[in-house]
């Protein structure tokens, strides 16, 4: 690895994987670069976070908005703040744009969370951050109304980045709408080629949820199956893609253990890796090897198949147009869907 600064370096300068950092700090983004991030994320508790951390450098400024617009509510204020950190960090990754034709090398800022059932709502504000700055990346989130406003926000140009997201099905129907937006711009004869839409499987909380279950359930298992559900549900949502030639590009997201990198290098994916992950891996001995091909373990999907009603229940929804549509319909469900990830 003499000929690389860092694991992460090598896996971007020898794979189609790239990675991202999991904030919009600019000392972590700074990092990220360094190391090859060709992206970054922020949302409100991303801000949050890193105006914690940064709070002399802000108050100031916070104060001055304050000053500057007397009648404004606390949550006014919020947002103004929320979108400037977003600009800064998507300031520092600029070079990354500018030197990738724009192909890379774009900051996430997210919609109002609140929002998620008003498409409206959420494709107004999409248009708005994507005029912020050229190298903006929108988060919607993978809801029946989000899935609506993907489809929309495309069409008029903005690079989504659909968010809230666990599931196969979740990333199959966000898949099939930018894939109508951008047959519907191209139709307008309005250009797609510089447009890069993203779609976030948050693997981790897949883990997180089987986890959850266990322990509701009484349902004793290996640990370490645990660590394989996310990982299942980016491998089969990635094969999927392949065979359908989608336009949009998995992004990996909430990291837990070092396979949430290393069983998807290889990919030709992202991953949004937080800065104490991507530390944690640097510092480590784990080959930079590629394993996105590989299966995973099928003891380890068998068990969870058979003690998981949630997985069973889930294999029922067929990743097609009307398991979709069931799975978007009845959310609180959502967790279970890497129902289609059998090696």
């Amino acid at each position: 690895m003499k000929d690389y600064k860092s694991p992460l370096h090598q896996t971007v300068s020898t794979t189609p994987t790239e990675f991202w950092n999991d904030s919009c700090s600019v000392p972590e983004l700074t990092y990220a670069i360094q190391h090859g991030a060709t992206g970054a994320t922020s949302n409100p508790f991303i801000v949050f976070t890193v105006l914690k951390a940064a709070l002399g450098e802000w108050k100031d400024r916070i104060r001055q908005v304050i000053a500057e617009h007397p009648t404004w509510d606390e949550e006014q204020i919020a947002q103004q703040i929320y979108e400037e950190v977003g600009l800064r960090g998507a300031k520092v990754i600029l070079p990354v744009f500018e030197a990738r034709k724009g192909m890379r090398g774009r900051l996430s800022i997210q919609t109002n969370p609140q929002w998620y059932r008003d498409a409206d709502r959420l494709v107004k504000q999409a248009v708005y951050f994507h005029g912020l700055a050229p190298n903006i990346q929108v988060k919607l989130p993978v809801t029946k109304a989000g899935v609506a406003a993907v489809e929309e926000a495309t069409y008029r140009g903005v690079n989504i980045n659909a968010t809230v997201s666990f599931t196969v099905p979740q990333a199959i129907a966000v898949a099939e709408a930018v894939e109508r937006g951008l047959s519907r711009r191209a139709k307008d004869g309005k250009p797609i080629a510089d447009m890069t839409p993203v779609c976030t499987i948050m693997i981790g909380r897949l883990d997180d949820w089987m986890q959850v279950v266990a322990k509701r359930d009484t349902i004793v298992v290996d640990p370490g199956a645990f660590h394989w559900a996310g990982i299942a549900a980016m491998k089969k949502a990635y094969e999927i893609y392949r065979q359908k030639g989608y336009r949009t590009r998995l992004l990996a997201a909430a990291y837990r253990h070092h396979m949430h990198w290393s069983e998807l290098i290889g990919g030709d994916l992202s991953m949004t890796i937080p800065y104490e992950w991507q530390l944690q891996f640097n510092g480590s001995d784990v080959p930079v090897v590629e394993r996105m091909q590989n299966p995973v373990p099928k003891e380890y999907f068998d068990l969870l198949y058979g003690k998981f009603a949630d997985i069973r229940r889930f294999r029922r929804h067929r990743p097609d147009a009307a398991g979709i549509h069931r799975v978007l319909a009845r959310p609180g469900e959502s967790h279970a869907g890497f129902h289609a990830a059998e090696p």
